[in-house]
């Protein structure tokens, strides 16, 4: 008779770096610029990182997070989405204030 070992029990993992921030694909494949705002995004978040003394956040690009705006791309931080909030950016020039509300407090 073979004795299998028991199950380990799953493991809680806390990297150095900051809750990912979530764009949604289908979003930025619909707006106009959309692979220029996920760049904007990526510096601004870079940017917010390297003022604060700490790593940026990996931005990470999802399927359709299921709200689907007319003309906007939908962003969100673990924070957030653990709120059911979600910040709408449809220009370019918006990506700086949203960084700012992406921000866990």
């Amino acid at each position: 008779m073979t004795i299998m070992p028991a199950k380990s029990s799953p493991t809680i993992a806390r990297p150095k770096r900051p809750p990912p921030v979530l764009i949604c694909g289908k979003c930025l494949s619909k707006a106009g610029g959309g692979k220029k705002m996920k760049h904007v995004l990526k510096s601004e978040l870079k940017q917010a990182a390297a003022s604060h003394g700490g790593k940026r956040p990996k931005l990470v690009t999802t399927g359709c997070l299921g709200i689907c705006p007319k003309r906007a791309v939908v962003i969100a931080s673990a924070g957030m989405l653990a709120n059911g909030e979600y910040v709408l950016v449809e220009e370019r020039k918006e990506v700086e204030e949203a960084v700012r509300m992406l921000k866990p407090e």
